[in-house]
Parts: C-alpha cells; structure tokens; sequence
C-alpha cells in the first residue's frame, strides 16, 4: 500500500458536481474514496467506490474504514451529496422532511466524524462541504426551506469545526453554489434560472470544482463560506 500521495473522500461522487470533483482531485495526483448510492466500481485503481447512502452511519463507516484499508490515509473530505426538494412549506411531507434532514445533515455528521477522527490522528486535514447560496438569499419562486434549514446548519456547523480545530492542523471550508448547471435542471429551466443571477447565467459545474480545489489549496482559509453563485448572494 502506497501511503505518500493525498486521498480524497468525495460524497455524492456518481455524477455532476461529485464527479466532477473526483476527476479534478485524480488530475492532481489524489487518491480518491468515491461515494454515492448508485455509483458503479472505477477502472482507476486509485479510485475506490462504495456505494451506499451516505445518510445510513454503517455506509459512512465503511467508506473511511475500506478507504484507510486500501490508501492508509485521509487528507479531504468534501461533502458534496445533497437532496434539493422545491415545494411550498405547506407541501412538504414528513418523507420529504426526513430524506433531506437524512442526506444533507446525517450524513454530513456521521462521515465529517469519523473522517476528523482520523485527520486528527495525522495533524492534518480539510473539509469542505457543499452547501446552497438560497441560505442568505431567499427567491421568489424557488421555494427551499427545508434546503435553508439543512445548509444553513452546515454553514454555521462550518464555521464551529473551522475554530474548534484551528489549532490542530485541520481547516473546515464551506462552498455556497448560486444554481449550477447539472442534469437536476432541464434545459427548459435554464433561462429562468440563469436570469435569476446577476450575472446573467448559471453556474457550471467546473466553477464549483474549481472553488473546492482552490480551498483544498489554501492552507490559510479555514471557516470561510465561499459563495459561487455570479453575485446572487451579494443582491439583485
């Protein structure tokens, strides 16, 4: 087992923003553990994929548990997966409610814990999570309270884990995506949702992976909520 180069969890890692990321961290010499519930084996030896839903702790365990078993070590974590249902507050049911609380919440915890148990033990380590610019900026038509009330709680459990591990080698990031082009929004979609930017257009995926690795990078940025949303964050 060849401990030298990095490895990289990467959650939601099947398709769009996820997969995105897993190629980016292979492009920089990363190992990656790469983790969603419909992902298929790698071709790569350097990628291990585990499929299970992040939300169960049993799938958490075994991705950092076969990960550390394969690479021997964990440097970045990026939570990436995410369920977005769009409804009325009044339309949301109690599955709804539970399927986002079980994606977006639990399995931030369960894998965030088990990942900076082991960064701890190195002195090293960053995590960066996927969150949603509709925390600070509510719209009109784009019903999200139960994606406010799961990404928001990432934001602010960013900034938390950025103070309560500064001075143990390990930074903790948030990235905060506008609406991103991916196969969620059909093309219909796309001109509506691109004008509700300042800047005229929908994110690609590469200006989120690119974010992700600029933080992984940056090794005096830790509790920082990087907005990647063509200014929707800063007003309209």
């Amino acid at each position: 087992m060849n401990s030298s180069s990095k490895v990289a969890i990467v959650t939601g890692a099947s398709q769009g923003i996820g997969a995105g990321v897993v190629q980016a961290f292979r492009d920089r010499g990363y190992r990656v553990i790469a983790n969603s519930r419909s992902i298929k084996p790698s071709n790569d030896p350097d990628v291990l994929a585990i499929a299970g839903d992040i939300g169960e702790r049993a799938v958490a365990e075994r991705v950092v548990a076969e990960g550390l078993a394969k690479f021997g070590r964990i440097d970045t974590l990026v939570n990436n997966a995410g369920i977005f249902v769009a409804k009325p507050f009044t339309q949301y049911s109690a599955e709804d409610y539970a399927s986002v609380l079980s994606v977006n919440v639990a399995g931030f915890f369960h894998v965030t814990q088990l990942a900076l148990a082991e960064m701890e033990k190195q002195g090293s380590g960053h995590v960066v999570t996927v969150t949603t610019s509709l925390v600070d900026h509510a719209i009109d038509g784009v019903p999200s309270v139960l994606a406010s009330l799961s990404k928001g709680g990432l934001n602010a459990a960013t900034k938390s884990l950025a103070i309560e591990y500064a001075k143990r080698g390990i930074r903790v990031n948030a990235v905060s995506p506008g609406i991103i082009k991916t196969p969620l929004h059909a093309p219909e979609t796309h001109e509506w949702l691109a004008a509700l930017h300042p800047v005229a257009r929908m994110g690609e995926i590469a200006d989120v992976v690119q974010a992700i690795v600029y933080l992984d990078g940056a090794g005096f940025v830790t509790g920082e909520i990087l907005h990647v949303d063509g200014g929707q964050s800063a007003g309209h």
